[in-house]
Formats: structure tokens, sequence, C-alpha cells
């Protein structure tokens, strides 16, 4: 057997070969450092390898501190297992949640094509409007859950301008042939026909010029040219869309799972530590995603299309849509009540309304559920006096906003185990002490200033995160830099707050990220890409 042979025999078997030779190549640590610390740090190297690799799904893997840190004396099981459902946990399954209602009612693609027709369809504006309407719903959603509900919207208009994808890109395939040939036979381009398959797609339509005649007036090289223009905008219509939902994502508390880990663990490391809460995190964040959407923006509009005014056209999408339905409406009641609740609860510059409770007892995981629990009996039709008074009308069951099956079917339960998991990691290098020791071992860094220790960690972390799972990432290396900020007299937060940000701007490859993953799954993109 050669070695090609044996090497993909190897590959098949990759992640079980992981699986078993990761637990004995890590033994040296167990028997070669202080007890308690070496026995944590087996276990959080061990998650680490597990979570980089992928050898056991990321939610299992979370689940490891549950059996390994009780048997192996780091903390026993009555303090692993609460970690999994702190109030950090109820408040991303409420942003869950609301999402799902969002999503079973459509007001997301009334979202977007509002801003489609508020910037129009040359390419930059497009690209622009795109991108806000991604980072404003991952805001409030989930990243993934933005990428994937926006990537249908996104498809749909591309084909409407441009046509089907695949002759598209045998156009830009094509070598030079004669002109009558290519412009009048059965291969001619066309800009702008509409998809015959009953599916979303069908809410998107043109107005304009009759893109096809036009194209008889020109040679063969310039279809080939606009044909690669097209594909390149096509590309940077799939790129920009998970590129918002990551950048949004990091302008509010429930907008990603770093940024849930960060107060998790300051609650844990600094119980006194309230400086943090969805106000004061929305004031520092929200302008600097509206600076990285900007450059992101300008970037990519400049290598997919150019800042130019070609395919202006008129569109009237969000009118076919008809007018706002009870439901869309209440759903847009309650999403906004939402976030001014979990804006004002205590926003620190002025008395927020949890003043009018016992002080410590009201959290932003209570607001969260209060509002989400309405959605499971509040109507999905306007009531009606008349329904009552008239026997002759039909009596079926009143439909709420969300069933708890389209709920439990929506939220991603992994991601809060994910979360349960880092919390438990967490605790588990604080009382076992593995996170002090660390951070005495890093003390030569007290040396280093502090602004640019800060740019070394959002770097390495940055880097670090396009090959490893964002919550992962900051799951392992929080905990170390706040021990590191505790042993340099730095403020934890200096440390902490870039880090958790640079934990979500994964760009660089599928699997980076899963927006990045979604994206790249639609069989357009390449890795060079992105």
């Amino acid at each position: 057997m050669n070695l090609s042979a044996v090497s993909k025999k190897l590959w098949c078997v990759h992640k079980l070969l992981i699986l078993l030779l990761t637990p004995l190549l890590l033994l040296p640590l167990v028997f070669t450092l202080p007890e308690k610390e070496g026995r944590c740090l087996y276990v959080v190297v061990l998650m680490a390898v597990f979570w980089c690799t992928e050898a056991l799904p990321l939610a299992v893997t979370a689940m490891l501190p549950v059996c390994l840190f009780p048997t192996l004396g780091i903390l026993p099981s009555k303090k692993v297992c609460p970690q999994y459902f702190l109030e950090t946990n109820f408040l991303f399954l409420s942003g869950l949640v609301m999402a799902s209602s969002i999503e079973e009612w459509g007001l997301h693609r009334r979202i977007a094509l509002k801003v489609l027709t508020i910037v129009g369809v040359k390419p930059a504006w497009l690209i622009l409007g795109m991108m806000v309407t991604s980072s404003f719903l991952s805001m409030w959603l989930s990243n993934t859950a933005t990428t994937a509900m926006m990537l249908p919207i996104a498809s749909a208009i591309l084909e409407s301008l441009f046509g089907d994808l695949e002759t598209l890109k045998e156009k830009c395939k094509e070598r030079q042939e004669p002109d009558n040939e290519v412009l009048n036979g059965p291969s001619s381009v066309k800009l702008h026909s509409l998809p015959s398959v009953h599916t979303e797609k069908q809410m998107l339509s043109i107005e304009g010029p009759d893109v096809a005649e036009q194209s008889d007036q020109r040679s063969a090289e310039e279809i080939r040219s606009e044909s690669a223009y097209q594909m390149k905008v096509w590309k940077g219509f799939l790129i920009c869309i998970p590129y918002a939902a990551s950048i949004g994502g990091t302008a509010t508390l429930t907008g990603t799972a770093p940024n849930l880990i960060l107060i998790g663990q300051l609650k844990s490391y600094f119980p006194d530590c309230d400086v943090i809460n969805f106000g004061s995190w929305f004031a520092f964040a929200f302008p600097l995603m509206l600076i990285f959407l900007f450059v992101g923006w300008l970037w990519i509009a400049f290598l997919h299309g150019g800042l130019n005014t070609r395919l202006c056209f008129t569109r009237t999408d969000h009118r076919k849509l008809g007018p706002i339905k009870f439901a869309e409406g209440a759903i847009s009641f309650f999403f906004v009540l939402f976030a001014v609740l979990l804006f004002t609860r205590d926003p620190k510059f002025v008395p927020g309304w949890s003043v009018f409770f016992k002080k410590g007892y009201v959290s932003d995981a209570v607001t969260g559920v209060i509002i989400v629990s309405i959605l499971f009996f509040f109507p999905s039709q306007k009531p009606s006096l008349s329904w009552w008074l008239d026997p002759q009308a039909s009596n079926t069951p009143y439909v709420p906003l969300l069933s708890w099956k389209k709920a439990q079917d929506s939220v991603p339960w992994n991601i809060i185990l994910l979360l349960g998991g880092g919390f438990a990691m967490a605790k588990a290098c604080e009382e076992s002490g593995l996170a002090s020791w660390i951070g005495g071992h890093l003390q030569p860094l007290a040396e280093v200033p502090p602004a640019a220790a800060v740019m070394l960690i959002t770097a390495f972390l940055a880097c670090f995160t396009e090959f490893a799972s964002n919550t992962a990432t900051i799951i392992i290396f929080l905990p170390v830099i706040a021990e590191l900020a505790i042993h340099v007299s730095i403020n934890p937060l200096y440390f902490m707050i870039p880090a958790t940000v640079g934990c979500s701007y994964a760009f660089m490859l599928p699997v980076s990220t899963p927006p990045n993953s979604i994206a790249f799954a639609s069989g357009h993109l390449m890795v060079k890409d992105m």
C-alpha cells in the first residue's frame, strides 16, 4: 500500500485518532504541573483541541466539564451544572426566540426590501443596503440566523438582475466567437430573467429598460466583460452578508455569543462589576460597528463592482408584500419594546426602570423572558368584537404569534450548551487557581506598554479565531487575559473588551464562523474570494 493510500485511510479516521491520542499526549500536564492547576489545564487544552478540530460536535465537547471536572477533583458537579443555565443563557435564549418569531412572519423580508427600496440597486448602494440590513438584524438575531435569512433574498435579487448564475459563469469562460453567433444565437445573455420556479424569488422583480434587447447592440467582448463584472458583483453580494452579520453582532450584548461570554465571566471573576449592561455596551459598541461597517462596505464595493452607477433600476418589490399585516405589526411592536426595555433598565447616566424593583433582582434576562413569553399567547389575527356577536362565525382556535414547536425547531440549543461549557470552564479556571497560575507566568508582559499589549492580544485572537470557533476562542483565552490584566495592574476591561470584539472579526476562511460557512456553501465562492 503506497503512502497516498495510507494518508487517505488516516484522513478517514483522523477525528477518531484525535479523540484517542490527544488525552494520552496531554497526560504530562497532569504529572508535571501543580496538582489542581495541572488537571484543570489538561481539561482546558483537551477541550480546546476538540473544539478546534471538531473531533466531537462542539456542543458535546462543551458538556465534557460535567464529567471531567468532578471526576478529576477540580470542581464538584453541583458547581459545574448550574453554569449551563446562568441568566446570560436566558438572555441569549430570549433573543433566539424573538428571532424565530420574526422569521415566522417574514418581517426580515419586509425590512430588507424596504432598505433596498431606499438605496436602489446600483452595485455599491445595493451592497450597502444588504450590509445595513444584515448588520441591523444581527444586532438582535444570531449572526448565523441573519445570514441564513438574508442569503435567499440576496440570491433572488441577483437572479432578477442577472439571470441564471450558471449561464453567467459560462459567458465568463467563453472565448471570442463571431459576433452574430454570440449575439443572435441561443447563447445570448439575458440580464433580466425571472426564475419560473415558485419560490420566494417570485417576490422580486425589476422595472426598467429591456436589457436583453440592449445586449444586441454590443460585441462579444463587451458581453464577456459585462458578465465578468456581474460575477464580481454577485460574489460581493454573497460576501457582504456574512461579513456585515459578524460586524453587526458586536453592537449588542445579545448579538453574538462572545459578548455574552464576556458578561458571564465578568460576573464570575468580578461580581461587583456592573459597568457593562445592554445600554452601556451599545453606547460603546454601536459607533464602532458603524465605522467598521462603513470601511467594510468601501472595501467590498471597491473589490466587487466599484463605486459606480451601473445597473440603475427602480424596484417595486416592497410594494408587492402589500400592507403590513397585524402579526407583523405586533412582532414589530414587541421587538421595539424588547429593545427599549433592555436599553432603559439601567442606562447608568440616568436612573432606569429597574429602580422600581428590589436592587439587583431584575436583570436583562428577566426583561427578555417577559417579552418572549407574551409571544406565545398574543393573537396573530386582529381581535374582532363582531366575532363574539356573530353565532354563524367559524369557531376556529386563535393562532398565537409563536408556537412552542416553531421556537423549539428554530433555537440552536447547541449554542446554549456551548455557552454553558464556556462558563463552566471559566469557573474551573478560577476555582482551581489555573488562571492565577498562568497570569503569574505572563508577568514579563508587564514591561510591554498597555496600548501595545492590547493590540497584540487583539491581533492574536483575531488570527486564532480564523481557525477556531469565535465562542471557543473567547472561552479559552478570556480567563487568561483577565488574570494578565490583574497582574500588570490594568483595568481588566481594557484587555477583555477589545479581545471580545476581535473574536467576532473572523472573515478570511469558510471555517472561521458559521455565517462564512453558510455563504461558502452556496457553491459560488472560493476561499481566495474570502
